[in-house]
């Protein structure tokens, strides 16, 4: 669980930006810490090393060398500040362990009738309260040091498949979506970066999903909703799209994400993403430098942290 020498020989040929982690490169605190650090050696010391954990059935940081954290949905109602606090516990976790961007987040609506994939990994089906707890955990990573990512905008709450396996299409109304929207919306100017949803949203671009779609990256995301920081695409690997890898990283990045996602480890499929990014774009480099502002530590006390948070959760048991 260290790098590899074909994986310093590629980066060291066609860096990548960063490196995204998963359980599979993660055994121990020494040794993600000591993968991070080889990682940015390598790379550059503001080489972004990103983790997905949101907490419960989202976390490549577990029990026993870290502690459980609970899904979103459990701070459905709770004040804002437990959730602030609970996202500056799980950024702590993340900065010791040498992560410094944490994908959550997530902003889509927990709506019935959907697919389980998003179900308690979201706040609420009102989007009014997604937008508040998702700004306190905003709040609370970026307190930490660690950025945020919410995702996965412009929604995914609708989807009725799981895009890890499929390509869902959404055939919402744009009045309808506009519910989706909001949370995004709320949260577009807070210095996160944002993760792209591969869906199809019949009422926005009926044939490309988001990730691919120059309709709805510049109309939606970057137009109606106002973001304007970071954009970078779910994994590319996912069932939901198809085509070679480096074909689809040309085509998230000219359709106007700034980063891609290309997550299967396999290193032939590895070098072939980056083969297909251009080099780093201005317009994004500018982006990175806001959002690492706004992601400064402050002197935070972990016991009284985890005091507010479990004493809210224990009151809404």
């Amino acid at each position: 669980m260290a790098l590899a020498a074909e994986e310093v020989t590629l980066f060291r040929a066609t860096p990548p930006l960063g490196v995204i982690l998963f359980a599979r490169n993660i055994a121990s605190p020494e040794q993600v810490r000591a993968l991070a650090d080889a990682i940015r050696d390598l790379l550059g010391a503001e080489a972004p090393v990103l983790v997905d954990q949101e907490g419960g059935r989202v976390a490549r940081l577990r029990p026993p060398h870290w502690p459980a954290f609970p899904p979103a949905a459990a701070f459905e109602h709770l004040s804002a500040d437990a959730t602030a606090a609970n996202a500056a516990l799980l950024g702590l976790a993340c900065r010791a362990a040498g992560f410094d961007v944490a994908c959550a987040p997530v902003l889509d609506l927990r709506l019935p009738g959907a697919h389980g994939i998003i179900g308690d990994r979201a706040f609420s089906a009102a989007p009014a309260e997604v937008a508040r707890l998702g700004a306190a955990w905003v709040r609370g990573l970026q307190s930490a040091g660690c950025i945020p990512v919410i995702k996965h905008i412009p929604g995914h709450g609708r989807a009725l498949v799981d895009s890890h396996l499929d390509l869902p299409r959404v055939s919402a109304s744009r009045a309808e979506l506009a519910a989706d929207l909001t949370p995004f919306a709320a949260l577009a100017g807070s210095g996160a970066w944002a993760m792209t949803a591969h869906i199809v949203y019949e009422a926005l671009d009926p044939t490309l999903p988001a990730t691919l779609s120059p309709a709805v990256i510049a109309g939606i995301i970057r137009g109606e909703i106002g973001f304007d920081g970071v954009l970078v695409s779910d994994d590319l690997a996912m069932q939901a799209l198809r085509g070679a890898p480096g074909a689809l990283a040309t085509q998230s990045i000219a359709a106007g994400c700034d980063l891609v996602l290309h997550c299967t480890g396999v290193l032939a499929e590895t070098a072939a993403a980056l083969a297909g990014c251009p080099a780093l774009a201005e317009h994004t480099a500018i982006r990175l430098a806001a959002a690492r502002a706004t992601a400064r530590p402050q002197a935070l006390d972990p016991a009284a942290l985890l005091a507010l948070r479990d004493a809210e959760l224990a009151a809404a048991a």
